[in-house]
């Protein structure tokens, strides 16, 4: 009896005591995880003597790439376009003294318009936007492609054993990557000129993808081999699957409207992303973040064009700044239908501070006597400024009593970063 009992108290302790749950960063190292016994970003069981040739070119590079794909996931992740500030229905004084609905259209979905929505006057809304990422910096996420290099062990120029040390491990990656964010967001009017607005998203994102690492002799036979000397093999393979879920970046703006210039109205809007989402589970970019902007709205009829140009303050160790410039319009088509489109873009400022590990030049023997170079490249993703360009178009559909009805499509233009070949957005919006 008394065994039991010790039995049963150990397997509640057991069942009580924390268990590690993989971080989605973590699951992303996975992709690189090619045999066992090693805490190395990526664990290369190659045979004999040469096991560990190939883990400096895999620290000193891979790392620095796998830091780049999982920052780009949390970037995108803590970059979702919110609604506009002060969007649907606007409110003004009228000649009477009293606040009024304005009739004018109801403004543009993620670009701002300088009008503010009336003095304590009320925007409640929510919007739910969905992104199947394809692509990183142009390259298809189902071609990534990574090269390993031989450590030299050997004197210079060739190394001890120079037809061996011309062997590559070529990895080769296919992953999908999916984010989906519920916005909730408030906008209360201070004064009549004056509006602040919260923004609070629910993102879940999820991966999945597998790698195939191919050891490509110089000459046969190799010493370099996955799996044992009994069975050794060429090639390796890696996956990893896994998803996340809460708060990402939470948004507090300040929009100021100064005053009316009749048909063309200008106002300045402040921005701070705080760094509420978890970064190691592609949440949020896990930095403080500030956007300042400055509004131009005009009025024609049932024609709105606006230009908003700002800059963009990151405290990222991984993340430039970048200037921010969005130009559109809205058009009321008739009724309570709005139609809206936009160019949204923003522009790097400096060099990317991800630095990507630098072409490898191999000496190859040719004969005896004669050797020639070869360059390999760590990796297919290009060195580039993270610029982007996205076309947008929606519709609003409003109705008698305040309420707003949002769909809209994000399409790349330029690509930069990580991006989707197009985004779907569908929210509700109401005013009083």
């Amino acid at each position: 009896m008394m065994s039991r009992l010790r039995a049963g108290l150990l397997l509640l302790t057991i069942a009580a005591m924390p268990i590690h749950a993989q971080t989605m960063r973590e699951r992303v190292i996975g992709l690189f995880k090619f045999g066992s016994g090693c805490d190395d970003p990526v664990c290369l069981s190659v045979g004999s003597a040469h096991k560990e040739h190939y883990n400096p070119a895999a620290q000193a590079g891979q790392a620095n790439l796998i830091d780049f794909m999982s920052d780009a996931i949390a970037g995108s992740a803590s970059n979702i376009p919110i609604s506009a500030a002060s969007s649907g229905a606007v409110f003004a004084t009228s000649s009477s003294g009293l606040f009024v609905r304005t009739q004018t259209s109801a403004g543009p979905v993620f670009a701002e318009r300088a009008q503010t929505i009336g003095k304590r006057r009320v925007l409640f809304g929510a919007n739910f936007s969905s992104y199947s990422f394809q692509s990183l910096r142009g390259v298809p996420l189902n071609g990534l492609e990574f090269n390993f290099t031989h450590q030299l062990v050997g004197p210079l120029p060739l190394g001890q054993n120079a037809d061996y040390e011309n062997d590559i491990i070529a990895v080769r990656t296919d992953v999908a990557v999916n984010l989906a964010a519920a916005t909730a967001f408030a906008t209360y009017g201070v004064a009549r000129n004056i509006d602040v607005s919260v923004a609070v998203p629910f993102v879940h994102t999820s991966i999945d993808g597998n790698s195939v690492a191919t050891i490509m002799p110089f000459t046969n036979p190799t010493p370099h081999y996955f799996g044992t000397a009994s069975n050794p093999s060429l090639t390796a393979t890696a996956g990893t699957q896994g998803s996340a879920s809460g708060i990402g970046d939470v948004a507090l703006r300040l929009k100021v409207m100064l005053p009316d210039q009749g048909r063309v109205s200008l106002a300045i809007l402040g921005d701070a992303r705080l760094a509420t989402g978890n970064v190691d589970n592609f949440l949020g970019s896990g930095k403080t973040s500030f956007r300042g902007q400055a509004i131009a709205s005009g009025r024609y009829g049932n024609f709105s064009p606006h230009l908003n140009v700002g800059y963009w303050l990151r405290s990222s160790a991984t993340e430039s700044d970048a200037f921010l410039a969005t130009g559109g319009f809205d058009q009321l088509l008739g009724g309570r239908v709005t139609f809206a489109a936009d160019i949204i873009s923003q522009w790097q400022v400096g060099a990317s501070k991800l630095v990507q590990p630098d072409p490898v030049v191999l000496l190859t023997p040719i004969g005896a006597t004669f050797v020639s170079d070869r360059t390999i490249y760590p990796s297919n993703i290009p060195v580039q400024r993270d610029n982007q360009v996205l076309g947008t178009m929606g519709f609003k559909f409003s109705t008698a009593s305040g309420m707003t009805v949002v769909t809209n499509a994000i399409v790349p233009m330029l690509r930069g970063g990580l991006q989707p070949n197009i985004a779907l957005t569908l929210g509700l919006e109401y005013t009083f």
